[in-house]
């Protein structure tokens, strides 16, 4: 009886002792469970604390087992950079390129499949560089410009690292058109020109963009902005200006329009010779102050239209009227009567060329900036840093510069 007795009451300790330990384990999961912290993860791009990132960088943040609830990265006066929320919220991207030395912070919160929030927080900052260069091109937005004219970038300063600005240059034309880039001497900074092979085909559309900023030019300096322009190209115009003849023609899209009696220039001296070989149209004023010295200074010409750096222009002379057309007596300028000087100007591009020929000198280097067309295309491709590698797209959707937002 007694024996009994005990074994039921030790049966009935383990029983509680066994419900006692199955209480304490469900508490102490349960504590456990409380415990885990959220299991969703935010991946900025660039990560917290960067410094020197390009302002042209991706900058993003990923959540992973979860979705963004509020996102925004603002600079250090609290104004907010331009982005974009993935559909799935999963991503939050920046679509417009953040301003040079400046530091920028996230802000936010995510919410995990466990339905726990994350805050989304850290900062970064860019790059400061030693000096920015601004750059401009010649071609303007919507002008219509000759069949010879070339595409001119000029940087305010040296560029060193030129194959890299060559890689964020193109050239988009329809019809497609083969050209490439150039690098010229430096001439208070450097630049560069575009051409195709042969004379541009009239009609021709043609967008350039120029992705500058944010580009290392080299010895720490930095593209200043992105450049872009949208032009066409006219009709064909060229001036055949054969100084033996002591004429000028104008042919327009094949058919000569005008023939004028010229004199060019001549003399015992070689400035006064009219260079030979493809000018191109640059200028032109209806009033122009030239000089010449010792032959004259400060004199009024009518209907000038420059053709070359050098001083040539072709424009109205009543004092070589008796010349024109059986001898050749200026300094350089072509001249033509002022009644056929002014019918000239109003047809004349930016662009046009004008193909001298017959003289004694040729057109080179030493007569100015624009000597394009007097370069043969195999010598033009060695002047490009990318080894004359052909420049055009023809099938890229031009995009817009990237506007400078909260920088």
């Amino acid at each position: 009886m007694i024996r009994r007795s005990v074994a039921v009451v030790s049966a009935v300790l383990l029983v509680v002792v066994a419900l006692a330990a199955g209480c304490a384990t469900d508490r102490d999961a349960a504590r456990s469970n409380s415990d885990t912290g959220p299991i969703a993860k935010a991946t900025l791009t660039p990560a917290a604390d960067d410094t020197n990132v390009n302002p042209t960088a991706a900058v993003s943040v990923t959540i992973s087992d979860g979705v963004i609830d509020q996102v925004a990265l603002t600079n250090a006066a609290g104004k907010q950079v331009r982005g974009e929320l993935a559909p799935d919220k999963r991503g939050y991207t920046i679509t417009e390129p953040l301003g040079y030395g400046a530091t920028y912070t996230w802000s936010g919160t995510a919410v995990g499949t466990d339905g726990k929030p994350i805050p989304i927080d850290g900062s970064f900052r860019t790059l400061a560089p030693e000096s920015t260069v601004p750059a401009t091109l010649n071609i303007g937005d919507n002008q219509e410009v000759g069949i010879a004219a070339p595409i001119i970038l000029r940087f305010k300063s040296a560029v060193a690292n030129k194959a890299a600005v060559e890689k964020a240059l193109t050239v988009t034309t329809d019809p497609p058109t083969e050209g490439g880039w150039a690098w010229f001497p430096d001439d208070n900074g450097s630049r560069l020109h575009w051409r195709p092979e042969n004379y541009w085909t009239p009609g021709t559309s043609v967008h350039v963009s120029a992705r500058l900023y944010g580009l290392d030019l080299g010895g720490g300096n930095y593209g200043d902005a992105d450049l872009t322009t949208d032009f066409r190209i006219g009709r064909s115009q060229i001036v055949k200006a054969n100084a033996p003849s002591h004429r000028m023609q104008v042919v327009r899209d094949g058919r000569t329009v005008f023939d004028f009696a010229v004199s060019y220039g001549e003399g015992n001296e070689p400035r006064n010779v009219t260079r030979s070989g493809i000018h191109v149209v640059t200028e032109k004023y209806e009033d122009f102050m030239m000089s010449n010295p010792p032959y004259y200074t400060n004199v009024r010409e009518r209907w000038a239209v420059r053709i070359s750096n050098n001083g040539e222009f072709i424009h109205a002379n009543p004092e070589s009227l008796s010349a024109q057309g059986s001898a050749n007596v200026t300094n350089g300028c072509i001249n033509l009567s002022p009644g056929d000087a002014q019918a000239y100007f109003p047809t004349a591009l930016y662009g046009d060329p004008v193909e001298v020929t017959g003289t004694s000198i040729p057109l080179s280097a030493a007569d100015g900036d624009l000597y394009d067309w007097t370069i043969d295309w195999n010598t033009w491709k060695t002047m490009s840093a990318l080894q004359g590698a052909p420049s055009t797209v023809v099938s890229a959707t031009p995009l817009p510069p990237q506007p400078a937002g909260a920088r």
